[in-house]
């Protein structure tokens, strides 16, 4: 279907040429982490504005920073938009559910079901293996400052 994969390209050069959510957030109190593809030289940092304990623990605010590619930037774009102001136990649903259409393996079936919406455009790098990495940067770095413990220094 040539037309739905121009929508998908469309999609991606946008959040690319325009990407969301960048920035800094102060921290602390932001809980924040780094990612770094060593394959390509893409880096990431995920900052995180989250009230709230456990998996009904909100996601206030998300921005993101960093260099790379244009799937990793895009990537990280719809990814920020998809999260901001979803629970803690979504966030980690929508991670393993675009883990999944990624053609990683994650143990367990998520809590929530959640839809992927504009991150569907994404689902033609797994026709380009060396490029999934590229895509899952920035969700890595979400998880890893999801389970950063928030600073009080």
């Amino acid at each position: 279907m040539p037309g739905l994969e121009d929508l998908y390209r469309e999609i991606i050069l946008d959040h690319y040429r325009t990407p969301r959510n960048r920035g800094e957030l102060p921290v602390p109190p932001a809980r924040h982490a780094e990612g770094h593809n060593p394959l390509c030289g893409d880096e990431m940092t995920v900052y995180l504005d989250v009230t709230g304990d456990g998996d009904d623990a909100v996601v206030n605010d998300i921005k993101i920073g960093g260099q790379g590619c244009s799937i990793s930037q895009s990537s990280a774009s719809m990814m920020s938009a998809a999260v901001k102001g979803k629970s803690v136990g979504e966030v980690r649903a929508l991670v393993h559910k675009f883990k999944g259409m990624m053609s990683i393996d994650v143990e367990g079936e998520p809590t929530v079901d959640v839809p992927l919406g504009d991150l569907e455009a994404l689902q033609g790098v797994v026709k380009f293996p060396v490029r999934i990495k590229c895509a899952t940067l920035a969700w890595n770095t979400l998880i890893d400052a999801l389970e950063a413990a928030p600073s009080d220094s």
